[in-house]
């Protein structure tokens, strides 16, 4: 392991972690976020700091478990991205390099809030490094470790500036990651890495998740933004999900189109695989990305009426999601 300690900030070392593995190690991000938007966790049961690797079974996670098999788990805020691009702070593609971590610009950004930038650092090294890759780094005092799990950014990951593909990639597995309530619920996250390599698909992860839901793509680095496309007919009124950045109603949730341009359905941009479990390309305007497709378990998908007020439900005084009596009563 090899310790580097920066020269402009007294605050601040890192470490890079590796066994052995085919793509190596030297990753560095560059920033998701804009101080004016923030880069926020927790809006609501965000589990930040007891989040644990969990086990295999068959080819699935334990709650709040992370597998390579495809399988994620989905709790990044919607202010934890911003469209403004990756390259805030004077951190860019070109930038990738463990030295990175040591810039001032960096540690001036985690600085900021160490909280945020821990979340938004966990979710990088989710979609970018494979799963013996691990990033540590201390800041005043405190030591962060982030874990890779998905591998889609290979090169990234062994040090060289990110690719284009690996820019929307990675660009569409972030964006898959937004949670609008900040809650972890599991997703079966599948596509191809940069490379063109599939996410390996588990044991019966097709059976357990079976609600197609949504396909994300975009590209943050160069401030193209991001987008999403329903991979299954929109929801009733009456239905409500904490995945509102994903499968929505008609006209998409608001809060979560800050970040994330709402498209429509997902077949008018994207093409599947030939496996048909999931989206090759999308094109819009006029540009061809590598998505992320998701799916959930439909049990993720609550209705007005079944007695429970869900976190994605509210008070009213209708048997709509927005207003559902039944469930959660009048509004005091």
């Amino acid at each position: 392991m090899r310790h580097l300690i920066p020269q402009t900030s007294p605050h601040s070392e890192v470490t890079r972690s590796w066994s052995r593995h085919p793509r190596g190690w030297g990753w560095v991000p560059v920033l998701l976020c804009v101080a004016a938007i923030g880069c926020g966790p927790a809006e609501q049961g965000m589990d930040v700091e007891g989040e644990s690797l969990g086990t295999h079974a068959d080819g699935l996670v334990s709650q709040n478990g992370l597998s390579t098999n495809g399988l994620s788990t989905n709790g990044l805020s919607t202010n934890g991205l911003s469209t403004n691009g990756l390259s805030t702070n004077g951190l860019s593609t070109n930038g990738l390099s463990t030295n990175g971590l040591s810039t001032n610009g960096f540690s001036t950004w985690f600085g900021t809030n160490p909280a945020k930038a821990d979340e938004v650092m966990r979710y990088i090294a989710r979609c970018a490094l494979g799963s013996t890759q691990s990033l540590t780094y201390t800041y005043s005092g405190t030591t962060y470790t982030w874990t890779g799990v998905l591998g889609l950014a290979p090169g990234w990951a062994g040090g060289s500036p990110a690719t284009l593909a690996e820019q929307q990639v990675v660009s569409g597995c972030l964006a898959a990651h937004v949670n609008k309530y900040g809650v972890h619920l599991e997703i079966s996250v599948q596509g191809r890495d940069a490379t063109g390599v599939a996410i390996p698909l588990g044991t019966n992860e097709l059976t357990t998740f079976n609600q197609p839901e949504a396909v994300f793509f975009g590209n943050l680095f160069n401030g193209e933004g991001l987008f999403v496309g329903n991979d299954a007919d929109y929801l009733s009124y009456s239905q409500s999900t904490v995945r509102a950045c994903g499968l929505s109603q008609w006209a998409g949730d608001p809060d979560c189109a800050v970040v994330i341009s709402h498209v429509g359905s997902a077949g008018t941009y994207c093409q599947l695989d030939t496996s048909r479990n999931y989206y090759k390309t999308c094109t819009y305007n006029g540009k061809v990305y590598r998505p992320i497709t998701t799916r959930i378990r439909t049990q993720d998908i609550y209705t007005c009426g079944d007695g429970t007020c869900q976190l994605s439900e509210h008070c009213g005084t209708s048997n709509t999601a927005a207003s559902c009596q039944s469930d959660c009563g009048v509004c005091p």
